[in-house]
């Protein structure tokens, strides 16, 4: 897996974003002048990570929909 440059997750945040531009310009910014640089001039949007159990099975979940769920169902 892929990760940030010199960051334990692939989840890039504001600070995040920040301490790189300041690694790589020596320039400080705010939280706020990331955001204007991000959104503003880059065009770019918040995006959100899903939810989602990295195991999960997407065959097995509906093999069990299809087939354990009517056969517990069954027995109520």
């Amino acid at each position: 897996m892929n990760r940030a440059p010199g960051f334990e997750a692939d989840l890039w945040t504001l600070e995040r974003v920040g301490v790189v531009v300041e690694r790589v310009t020596g320039v400080t910014s705010a939280r706020a002048s990331v955001w204007r640089l991000l959104t503003g001039r880059l065009g770019w949007s918040l995006q959100r990570p899903r939810r989602q159990a990295v195991e999960r099975d997407e065959c097995e979940i509906a093999r069990w929909v299809a087939h354990e769920w009517p056969r517990i169902k069954k027995g109520q």
